[in-house]
């Protein structure tokens, strides 16, 4: 045939598929026919995969097969040729990084097989483009750290449905955000066989795969292994519920909290990634096959159930009932609904705020009672009555010259110390103030000494009796 359709030495072709595995060739043969659909060139010698490797377009290649050849580098504008490839295998060779945009011009690939190199690097531009891409696999190599965002993002590769990491050199993995990805990938994440560090995300992660029965983790359940800190060997990921020193505890499946009147979505988060059917079973035994309740429960077109306007009666265990392409699967989802006069952030004034409030109240009312509580200051045992003025008139000084009586029940507050005295005139007391005189024997009290000043003075001497 002419040069674009015959078959190239030392290899079988039968149609459109060319087979050159184990040709001990160290080039790919050229030219190549136009109708090539499947390309096997494993097994052989070829180490570089160069851009002038497909001198004219192939447009019907889809898969290539380039397994086993001790390959070392491949262009960035290797793929330029093959742009509907869909099944690319490098697998056992010995590739170090996948450089950026590497697979950019794959955009209808749909298996990538990368296992057993050399890989250390992965840029997370390398797969750039890839929407169409399902199964993505990099075990037996030496990535001590991927992308996972990747996977987080949902944009970069929407339709990945497998992604094997296991037998690398991963030591942590964000368990958080792996959780929250859907069942239906998390079923094909192969994360065993790594020096990963324990710790008890990563544990209930595993745990919830195992109970919902995921292949990934109920497949390799002895491979999936930890290191503790100071230990040497590894132990088993899903033996550290209850264990020193983390002390593990088991999460339950699904469990969602919410407040009165709030909306909230319950998500049918099932392994199975093509559905043939779906409806929600509410606490009371209802199926929800539609809106509900005056539009209070509404079946979304995901397969979730949002519930609006939460009432007290709401709360309870819902289930999902899939059909999936194999096997039924029902899930559960726990919904608890708080008041938010109790719970909640609907609160007008928490423990805190209580707390101050009660401290400054209480401080106040010291104060108050410290400084603002009128004195009482008569009849008091042990008080003093404070010194007359000096202009008192003489009625007033004769008459308050009464003796005190001791021997009642109480002593009245007649005596008060003045606070600045001065001598004057027969060794007496001057008016600043009445100084106590000492203490009389029998049934008479002390008298009051008048001041020698005023008009009164001459009948100080004299006790006036009442």
């Amino acid at each position: 045939g002419s040069a674009g359709g015959s078959c190239p030495s030392r290899c079988v072709c039968a149609s459109n598929l060319l087979s050159c595995s184990q040709a001990n060739l160290s080039a790919v043969p050229a030219p190549l026919p136009r109708f090539t659909a499947v390309l096997d060139l494993s097994h052989n010698n070829v180490t570089r995969l160069r851009a002038d490797w497909a001198a004219a377009r192939l447009p019907h290649l889809h898969s290539l097969l380039l397994s086993h050849n001790g390959l070392a580098f491949v262009s960035t504008e290797a793929f330029t040729h093959v742009p509907r490839l869909r099944h690319l295998d490098l697998s056992s060779n010995r590739l170090r990084t996948l450089d950026e945009n590497l697979f950019s011009d794959l955009g209808e690939l749909e298996v990538l097989l990368l296992y057993n190199n050399e890989i250390t690097t992965v840029d997370r531009t390398a797969f750039e483009n890839l929407g169409r891409l399902r199964k993505l696999y990099l075990g037996q190599n030496r990535i001590a750290r991927f992308p996972l965002e990747l996977l987080r993002e949902g944009t970069r590769l929407p339709q990945l449905a497998l992604l094997d990491l296991s037998a690398n050199r991963l030591r942590a993995v964000p368990a958080g955000e792996l959780q929250a990805l859907p069942a239906w990938l998390r079923d094909r994440l192969y994360l065993h066989n790594n020096p990963l560090a324990c710790d008890c995300l990563l544990f209930q992660l595993l745990d919830r795969g195992r109970r919902r029965h995921l292949s990934a983790v109920e497949d390799f359940q002895d491979e999936l292994r930890c290191s503790l800190p100071g230990a040497t060997a590894l132990i088993k990921i899903l033996d550290l519920a209850g264990k020193q020193p983390l002390n593990c505890s088991k999460a339950r499946e699904a469990v969602l909290e919410a407040h009165l009147g709030d909306t909230v979505t319950l998500g049918c988060d099932s392994r199975w990634q093509a559905v043939r059917g779906r409806h929600w079973v509410t606490p009371g035994g209802e199926r929800v096959l539609g809106d509900g309740g005056n539009g209070s429960v509404v079946l979304l077109a995901n397969g979730s159930l949002q519930l609006r306007a939460l009432r007290p009666e709401d709360a309870g265990t819902y289930s999902c009932w899939v059909a999936g392409p194999l096997l039924n699967e029902t899930l559960y989802v726990e919904l608890l609904v708080h008041n938010f006069t109790l719970h909640g952030p609907h609160d007008t004034l928490n423990t805190a705020y209580t707390t101050l409030v009660g401290c400054i109240l209480s401080v106040v009312l010291v104060l108050i009672y410290l400084y603002l509580t009128p004195c009482r200051c008569c009849c008091c045992r042990g008080t003093e009555k404070p010194p007359a003025p000096r202009d008192d008139s003489i009625n007033s000084s004769v008459l308050s010259t009464t003796p005190n009586h001791a021997g009642g029940t109480g002593e009245p507050c007649g005596s008060h110390m003045a606070s600045s005295a001065g001598t004057g005139q027969n060794g007496r007391f001057k008016g600043g103030g009445t100084p106590p005189l000492p203490a009389r024997q029998g049934p008479k009290a002390q008298r009051k000494v008048s001041d020698p000043d005023s008009v009164s003075s001459v009948f100080s001497d004299t006790p006036i009796v009442v």
